[in-house]
């Protein structure tokens, strides 16, 4: 026989979607923090 790792329930799912959606919401934020960070500067710069 296999062993198969005991799956977690459906609190555990519904905290672990809850904890991976808010990392994927603070990643974007990142993203989008460095996409205008070099957008501005881009503009900037042209500017001179």
């Amino acid at each position: 026989m296999t062993n198969v790792p005991n799956l977690p329930d459906d609190t555990g799912r519904e905290a672990l979607d809850k904890r991976r959606r808010q990392r994927n919401l603070v990643v974007g934020g990142v993203l989008l923090f460095f996409v205008v960070l070099f957008y501005a500067i881009t503009i900037v710069r042209m500017g001179d």
